[in-house]
């Protein structure tokens, strides 16, 4: 054991400066927090106090992303500057996601309700913040954001994914969004839906795996989509529990007709 013992000191000294993950999830719900006062339990009476605890963060945004330094091509505070500055335009595509979970779920009250508490939301609101970390290159730290919400709502968004404005998650549980999905504006989704890979060979690494969503599709329950070259055209509907590996024209409806039988 005393061997074994070693092995794991040694692989703790090595690993010792990766971001930590629940720093990196705590920094990404403060973040949200001073964006959306509906999830805030802190009051701010000056301006100045809001502008301090942003540059708190970005601040220690810059000590998480240092952690990864050896694989980043710029320097931390240029990375972390980038990021800060496309803030405003994040937070206006949360706004509109927003409001389409609002439109789309009549169960909804209002954006207050579903900003508070639509898992939903949560998922879609840190996926476009781990976006725009992957597509500065930063490395881990999007994957780490990606798989906290995945541990806290059941919806599995990579980070790499594509994915346009107004998105409306419903109820949510079981969705599987792959790292090479394109997916359009005003698109919705609902639970155990898989947009997912047609063969996971690790050979297909740098190819588009998964499927396209043009706009305005609308994918029911536990339907499955497979393949990078699946494309589902405008304003189609998938329904409940189908299952796909080729492409959809725009226009139409794609659905399972089973039969359900009732004996007496």
């Amino acid at each position: 054991m005393s061997q074994f013992y070693k092995s794991l000191f040694n692989s703790h000294q090595r690993t010792e400066d990766n971001p930590n993950l629940e720093k990196v999830i705590e920094l990404s719900d403060r973040l949200l927090s001073l964006l959306f006062p509906e999830r805030c339990s802190k009051e701010y009476i000056m301006q100045r106090e809001l502008e301090l605890e942003f540059e708190e963060i970005q601040i220690e945004f810059i000590h998480l992303v240092a952690k990864v330094k050896p694989f980043l091509k710029n320097p931390c505070e240029i990375i972390v500057d980038k990021f800060f500055d496309m803030i405003p335009s994040i937070y206006a595509e949360m706004r509109k996601d927003a409001t389409a979970i609002t439109n789309n779920d009549p169960a909804a009250l209002d954006e207050l309700e579903v900003i508070k508490t639509y898992p939903g939301f949560y998922a879609i609101a840190i996926y476009r913040l781990a976006h725009e970390l992957h597509k500065l290159n930063v490395p881990y730290i999007p994957r780490v954001l990606s798989e906290g919400v995945h541990s806290k709502t059941g919806i599995d968004i990579h980070p790499g994914a594509n994915i346009g404005s107004s998105f409306c998650i419903d109820h949510g549980t079981g969705i599987v969004i792959g790292e090479t999905c394109e997916i359009g504006d005003h698109v919705k989704i609902y639970q155990n839906v898989t947009l997912g890979a047609l063969s996971v060979d690790k050979e297909m690494s740098n190819t588009k795996r998964h499927p396209t969503l043009k706009n305005n599709v609308v994918v029911y329950s536990g339907a499955t989509i497979l393949g990078g070259e699946s494309i589902i055209g405008e304003n189609s509907i998938i329904g409940g529990n189908v299952w796909l590996t080729h492409s959809i024209p725009a226009n139409v409806k794609v659905y399972n007709r089973s039969e359900v039988v009732i004996k007496e």
